[in-house]
């Protein structure tokens, strides 16, 4: 399992980026998928989920009604679509998979396959 994570880039506070996470292989629905993000200085921490169906998400308090966690599973690729950005969304943004994760599963160890990751910078 490979997963490319790309979308990433500068934009001003209060602007919009879509970043996309693809995945190879012919058992995407299989897969649970989740985007992390790791700030310098920081733990890699959890922005949200989504099921293997694409009916159910999560997203952590901190981004909850600005980012949208959706999948299309015809095209094997998850989307992270972050609005209402802010300088503390200022990290590197990877995208994770598992089999056997639960929507509640937040920790970076519950993931197996992770994407290289893509920088997302918001200025002030």
């Amino acid at each position: 399992v490979q997963l490319q994570a790309s979308g990433g880039g500068l934009v001003q506070a209060g602007g919009s980026l879509r970043l996309s996470c693809a995945h190879s292989g012919r058992t995407f629905t299989s897969y649970t998928i989740a985007w992390f993000r790791q700030a310098p200085g920081k733990e890699r921490e959890s922005v949200g989920s989504i099921s293997k169906s694409g009916g159910t998400t999560l997203h952590a308090e901190s981004v909850k009604g600005r980012f949208t966690i959706s999948r299309d599973n015809a095209k094997n690729t998850v989307y992270l679509q972050m609005n209402s950005l802010k300088p503390e969304d200022t990290a590197v943004y990877y995208c994770a998979a598992e089999v056997s994760a639960a929507m509640a599963d937040t920790t970076t160890r519950s993931y197996t396959y992770w994407g290289q990751g893509t920088q997302v910078t918001v200025s002030s």
